[in-house]
Order: C-alpha cells, then sequence, then structure tokens
C-alpha cells in the first residue's frame, strides 16, 4: 500500500484526504535527441539512425574497426563521464542538419550523450505551484520525497535531486504544517529547508506495508524507536564523515563550516523522551581475559510510551596502534510507560576491548577505557572509565 492510500485508509471516508503530484524525482531540462530525430545516408539511400565508425586509436586514423549505425548517442561503456568540451548549438524549428561528432577517450572512461532543450520540459513550476494552492486550504501537509539509487546512478550531490526542495520550500513559507517523509537508502542534505519542516520521517524502502508504517507513525500510533545506521552530512565537502574515525590531530572544523554532522550515527527521536541516570562500573579495575558490569536507570520522562535504544560505547585512552575515537559495542532496546524507570546492565570484557596489534593478533592492551552511554554517537549521557591490569 502506497503513503497515500494508508494515511487514506487511516483516517477513513469521511476525512478530505487531497494529492498533488509534485515535481518528482527527476528534472528533465534536457532530454536525448530520440532516435527518429536522426537520418543516415548508406549506400546512396536515407536510412534512420547515425553511421558510426570506431577506430582502435584515439586519432582515429587507418580503418574502423567497427561501423555500425547507432539509433542514438546514448553510451556507457564504462563508469565514468566525458570530459567537457561539446559545444551547444541553436537549431531552429523545421530545419535539417548535418551533424560530424568525433570523440575519443584513452583511458578507457567513456559516457557520452547527445541531448536537446526542445522547451518542452516538465513544467515543474506550475507543479509545486498546484502543491501549494493545495497546502494553502489544508490543515497539514505531507511530503513525500525521495532519492534516485541504482547502478550507474550514483550521487555527486546529496541534496533531494529534481525540485524536490523548490517544492518543500513552497509548501513550509505557507505556513501550514509540514512534514516530510523521505523514501531512499542513503544519506541526503537538508540544510536548505531542515527548519522550515515540522518533521522529517525517513523512511529508507519501506517494503510492501512502508505506506501503512509510515501512516502509524503520521498518526502517533506507533511511537517510533529506529535509529540512523550512518552518518548524515550538513555538506558534501565534510565526506567522508563517520563516527568511529580514527584521532587526526587536526581540528575537527572548517573555515566555512562546521565538522559536526546533520545526523550522526545512532540518532533517532522518539514521541517520549527519556533520562539517563546512576552510572556503576563494577568492578573499575579488572584483569585482560576478565569481565565488568556497567550499569545506569533509564527513565520515560515523557507522556506517553516509548522504547529507548541505549548505546554503549568504549575508547581505548591510550593504545600501541591507531584506535577508532568512539566505538559501538552495545546496545538495548527498552520499553517503559510515561514515568517508569528501569535498570540495564552491560557485560564488557574481552570480546568489546580487544584490538589488532601491529602483528595483526587480537589482544586487550593494559590501560584506561573509556565507557560512554547516551542515546546517539553524539548525545552520550553518562561517562566513566575502566581499567584493564
Amino acid at each position: 500500500m502506497s503513503i497515500l492510500d494508508a494515511i487514506r485508509a487511516k483516517l477513513g471516508p469521511s476525512a478530505d484526504v487531497q494529492y498533488a503530484p509534485g515535481p518528482g524525482r527527476v528534472s528533465r531540462d534536457l532530454v536525448l535527441v530520440p532516435a527518429e530525430r536522426f537520418r543516415s545516408v548508406s549506400n546512396g539511400r536515407t536510412i534512420q539512425g547515425l553511421a558510426g565508425e570506431y577506430f582502435d586509436n584515439n586519432r582515429l586514423e587507418g580503418q574502423p574497426r567497427l561501423v555500425r549505425t547507432d539509433a542514438r548517442i546514448d553510451f556507457r561503456w564504462t563508469l565514468n563521464s566525458p570530459g567537457r568540451g561539446i559545444a551547444d548549438v541553436g537549431l531552429e524549428p523545421g530545419t535539417s542538419h548535418d551533424i560530424r561528432l568525433e570523440y575519443f577517450e584513452s583511458t578507457g572512461n567513456a559516457r557520452l550523450k547527445l541531448v536537446w532543450d526542445t522547451g518542452v520540459t516538465d513544467d515543474w513550476r506550475a507543479q509545486v505551484a498546484s502543491a501549494v494552492a493545495l497546502a494553502e486550504r489544508s490543515e497539514v501537509v505531507v511530503v513525500a520525497a525521495g532519492v534516485e539509487e541504482r547502478e550507474f546512478q550514483d550521487r555527486a550531490f546529496l541534496g533531494l535531486p529534481g525540485h524536490q526542495e523548490a517544492l518543500i520550500q513552497a509548501i513550509a513559507a505557507t505556513g501550514t504544517p509540514t512534514v516530510v517523509v523521505l523514501v531512499g537508502g542513503s544519506a541526503i542534505t537538508m540544510s536548505s529547508w531542515l527548519d522550515r519542516a515540522g518533521a522529517v520521517i525517513d523512511a529508507w524502502y519501506p517494503g510492501e506495508e512502508g505506506g501503512d508504517a509510515v501512516a502509524d507513525v503520521l498518526f502517533g500510533d506507533v511511537n517510533p524507536t529506529g535509529r540512523l545506521p550512518i552518518t548524515f552530512p550538513v555538506a558534501e565537502g565534510q565526506l567522508p564523515l563517520y563516527y568511529n574515525h580514527k584521532p587526526t590531530g587536526r581540528g575537527d572544523d572548517y573555515l566555512d563550516l562546521t565538522g559536526q554532522p546533520l545526523f550522526p550515527f545512532g540518532f533517532g527521536l522518539s514521541y517520549a523522551t527519556f533520562a539517563y541516570s546512576g552510572l556503576r562500573i563494577e568492578p573499575a579495575e579488572m584483569p585482560s581475559s576478565g569481565t565488568t558490569t556497567v550499569r545506569c536507570t533509564v527513565k520515560n520522562t515523557g507522556t506517553r510510551a516509548g522504547d529507548e535504544i541505549v548505546q554503549l560505547y568504549v575508547r581505548d585512552e591510550l593504545a600501541s596502534v591507531a584506535r577508532p575515537v568512539m566505538e559501538l559495542k552495545g546496545f538495548q532496546r527498552v520499553h517503559l510507560d510515561a514515568g517508569e524507570e528501569r535498570p540495564l546492565a552491560f557485560e564488557v570484557g574481552p570480546e568489546q576491548l580487544r584490538m589488532l596489534d601491529r602483528d595483526m593478533r587480537w589482544v586487550v592492551e593494559p590501560g584506561a577505557f573509556r565507557v560512554m552511554i547516551g542515546a546517539s554517537s553524539r548525545d552520550i549521557r553518562l561517562r566513566g572509565e575502566v581499567t584493564v591490569r
């Protein structure tokens, strides 16, 4: 069931749930020149398509190794794009022109398209205007947006493709409460619109029951408990950006941007709030083959029941080889009614503290280990230390 159908089913036939398609994920400002627009002369007769000659050198010398007729110029021989240099040419309606395209690529990475601007592209501004008009007479707006992902569709920019960001900005500007539902399998930058949205739900690829699941969260029938398994950056220039990096010896910030993520590893919100207290590490010293128990208490400080994902991170303070600044070593999901609190315990031993030394042997080195408990990798609530003798 789609998100739209699930919302309608949730509210019932008496509710007025309206839909505007929006501009979609793909912006078609330029389109491939279609095959029916090409003609070639072969053996004195006109045929449809382009006569192509393929050489085994980048000087186009000698006899071609392959001669064939190509329907259109849309070649993806390898993963990379061609260099710049193809010129823009103006064509008058109703005219015919001879085309000769010479192209070579000596490194083995070639991708070539012949496109034109027909002046008949997606009328995305009209689609945005239609959605805005609908938003202005609505009580709440749910914007379903997402990314294009498949083979040969890697993204250079992590913002929403097409004109989806313009759609969100325009709808949010109406003042109607706006919820954005994101569909996709990777990080999305949101700086241009995040502060204008009332809420964001990342649905990932939710599957056959995804519509019902999203509707349950939207209407509060289910209290969300999902946590990010990746880091969302503010901008692409921060990449690579991950929580468990090794010490770099440099500051995290940039001249023109923070070094902190938009949403960190382990992040996720709930309709409830939770407080952490009472950290105890017993024993605080142990042999390399021993274990210690890390205890804390988690309390639901909200007004409704919910699940919290309590996360345990560890940092080796001083090691013989470079170690990550922090690593997730355990987590527990705990359901708490409003006002309820519960003690939790994590066992920490060789499995959580070991590392590969310079000889690629598993060892637990003596020294201090920082123990951190929190709601995400950037929301540490409790911190202590255990010493390995």
